[in-house]
Formats: C-alpha cells, sequence, structure tokens
C-alpha cells in the first residue's frame, strides 16, 4: 500500500498533525499507532494531570493550552482546568473520530528504509512506500530505566498506576522535576513521608521557561505540601548506585554518603527522546537531542520529520503541547510544497491567526522582569 506522506504516532502529535493534513485538504496520508490513539495518556498514574491549565479563550485568539486543533478545547470538552491524563486520551480519540482520520492502530513500524525518492518499511504485515516519513512518537514510552547502576531495583513513575497504591510508610523519590514531585504530592496527600533526591533543586530557580523549571500549578501544590512537613526536599543530591543488602536499598550519593530505604526506590530520572528509536538517521547534539533543519527534517536524511516534544532548536525546547503544535504547519507547508500537491491556503492563514504557525525563533526567548 502507498501513500504520500506517513505519520508514526497516534498521540497529540500525531492526531494533531493529520487534523492540519485534513483540514488542508490533503487526503494522502496515513497515521500509524503501535497501540490505541492517546494510549500514552492512558498510561499516566491515575492522579497525574496536565501541568498546563486548559482555558477556552478561542473568541480572543487565545488558544487552549493543550489544544492541537485551533477550534478545539479540552477546557470546554471536560469543564476543567487540569486535565488527566484519561480525560486527554479520550480528548485525542474524539478529535480522531470526529475528523475521520485514516489511523492504523496496533501496528508496529519495522524494517525502515530510505530510498532516493521514498521511504519502504513494513506496518504489520504490509509493505508501504511514501514519500515523506512525519515521526511522531513521543516520550513516554521510553522510559529513562538505566540512569545509574543498580537502577533495576527501583520502580519508574510511568509504571505506577495509581499512588494511592505504594506500599510502605516511608518512600524515597530520584528525581526532583516536574514527574518526581508530582508522585511526592500524591504520595504524601495519601498520608506517607517521601525524600526527594535530585541533583539539582528545581524548585528552587526562578527561571521562567517551564521546560526547565517547576511549573507554578506544581509551585503552589508544593507549598501546601511542605506545611504538612511530611516531605523533604534534597538538592545537589545525585544517586550513583543502589544496592539490596540486608533487605534494605542502600542508595550512594556522589558526595560520599548513602541512604537506607526499606521500599523500593522511586525512579523519576524522566524520557529518553522518542526518535532515539530511529537513532541512526539522526544527527545528534550535545543535548542528546536529535539535530533538526529549520524545517524539522532531520540534518542526516532527507524526508526524515520530527514534531512533538523531541523538537529542539538551541535553547528553544518544544517540550509542551503548546510549543510544538506551533510546528505542525511548519513542516506540513514544507512536505505539501516539495511533493507539489494542492492545499486549501486559507488553513495555513488560520493557523498563523491562533499562534500556531511559529517559523521566527528568535522571539522564544522567556524572561519575565517579576
Amino acid at each position: 500500500m502507498n501513500y504520500k506522506i506517513a505519520i508514526v504516532g497516534g498521540g497529540p502529535s500525531g492526531i494533531g498533525f493529520g487534523i492540519l493534513l485534513k483540514q488542508l485538504g490533503i487526503k494522502d496520508f496515513v497515521i500509524i499507532e503501535r497501540d490505541e490513539v492517546g494510549s500514552t495518556f492512558y498510561k499516566w498514574p491515575k492522579e497525574m494531570k496536565l501541568i498546563t491549565p486548559s482555558f477556552t479563550g478561542h473568541g480572543f485568539g487565545l488558544l487552549d493550552l493543550n489544544a492541537i486543533t485551533p477550534d478545539t478545547s479540552p477546557a470546554y470538552t471536560f469543564q476543567k482546568e487540569h486535565i488527566s491524563g484519561e480525560e486527554y486520551g479520550d480528548y485525542l480519540a474524539m478529535l480522531a473520530e470526529h475528523y475521520e482520520l485514516p489511523i492504523m492502530e496496533y501496528t508496529e513500524v519495522t524494517n525502515i528504509e530510505f530510498k532516493k525518492d521514498n521511504v519502504t518499511f513494513n506496518a504489520g504485515n504490509e509493505k508501504m512506500t511514501v514519500s515523506s516519513l512525519v515521526w511522531a512518537t513521543g516520550e513516554y514510552q521510553t522510559p529513562n530505566l538505566t540512569p545509574f547502576e543498580g537502577a533495576e531495583l527501583c520502580i519508574h513513575n510511568s509504571q505506577v498506576a495509581s499512588w494511592s497504591k505504594m506500599e510502605g510508610q516511608e518512600l524515597t523519590i530520584i528525581g526532583g522535576y516536574e514527574s518526581g514531585i508530582d508522585a511526592a504530592l500524591h504520595l504524601v496527600k495519601n498520608g506517607k513521608n517521601v525524600t526527594v533526591l535530585s541533583k539539582s533543586a528545581r524548585w528552587k530557580s526562578n527561571d521562567a521557561d517551564p521546560s526547565i523549571t517547576l511549573s507554578p500549578y506544581t509551585q503552589e501544590r508544593l507549598a501546601q505540601v511542605k506545611k504538612t512537613g511530611r516531605l523533604q526536599l534534597k538538592g545537589d543530591k545525585e544517586v550513583v548506585k543502589i544496592a539490596f543488602l540486608n533487605e534494605e536499598y542502600h542508595i550512594y550519593l556522589t558526595d560520599g554518603s548513602t541512604l537506607r530505604s526499606l521500599t523500593k526506590p522511586i525512579l523519576a530520572t524522566g524520557f529518553h527522546p522518542g526518535a532515539r528509536q530511529l537513532e541512526g538517521l539522526f544527527d545528534w547534539g550535545k543535548d542528546g537531542m536529535p539535530v533538526l533543519t529549520n524545517k524539522d527534517e532531520s540534518t542526516k536524511q532527507n524526508n526524515l520529520f520530527l514534531i512533538g516534544p523531541n523538537v529542539r532548536h538551541k535553547e528553544v525546547i518544544f517540550c509542551f503541547i503548546y510549543k510544538y503544535r506551533q510546528r505542525f504547519a511548519i513542516v506540513a507547508e514544507e512536505i505539501i510544497k516539495r511533493l507539489n500537491m494542492e492545499y486549501e491556503e486559507s488553513t495555513l492563514e488560520k493557523y498563523k491567526k491562533n499562534q500556531m504557525y511559529l517559523d521566527d525563533l528568535s522571539c522564544c526567548e522567556v524572561k519575565c522582569e517579576c
């Protein structure tokens, strides 16, 4: 089976990009998802919510921060400001159905081969040939399970169905960014005593970019939990090794000290870029992220485009939905013009008016005076 464009991934970036193509009048594309649409969000811990607030402001040109199209709003759909993983998965599934997107679910992409004028790969048992491949896999499916020796003794936060099910009274979390602090807040709420070990102290950062510091939503909740006295935040405490000795977990730190825990430590050290699944087809920067052209195409392989939270351009980090959705139209425009496909120009204008067409990255320095 042949298409012009194949999108791999049925999360916010894949569904959002597919909707854009549909609105542009492009029909010759397919979305391939190894699980079900929105599957990543269905796997979140039950208590976890999006840290970016949803609010319906479309009438004034202000998109819901978690919307992936100009005409939808999770806030309107669920009447909530902070959406759960399950709800956001439902939002994506509803959009896929509403826009009648061509999706192949429960289909694995393998044996990718780039040729001069096309890309071939297996989609399940089918052999496919396309002109452009758009990689839209996120990060949640590729957790960082081996950040140090003995990490296999821990439980990664992505493997937790609900924080209410955690056993033990004294718990240790390794990692102090959003997922680690979110886990700590829910555990304390459930009556646990929690210690967070982090090689930095993000909770003290004064940076205005939520991509590298805690969000206001998390900071607000953290301030309330601190009052309980059941949370210890230990910054500048980098873990180098964990061993299980005499029925205890021994946690060794770079400063030479050792902590002990009777319960399995919780690993909140983040995720690998989903683009690592195609590691040999990208050049990689010193920050461990794929190097891209100004059209978000691989600098190593033509006709391979990247969308979603792995996109970076120097100091500009597109890890949130409200950030990376602004690059969908940049990639789509490049592909359809390269393939000489007719399209609805009014759709691109609509995306531009709704702050979903970011081509000037010089505007993206995040600074606040107060």
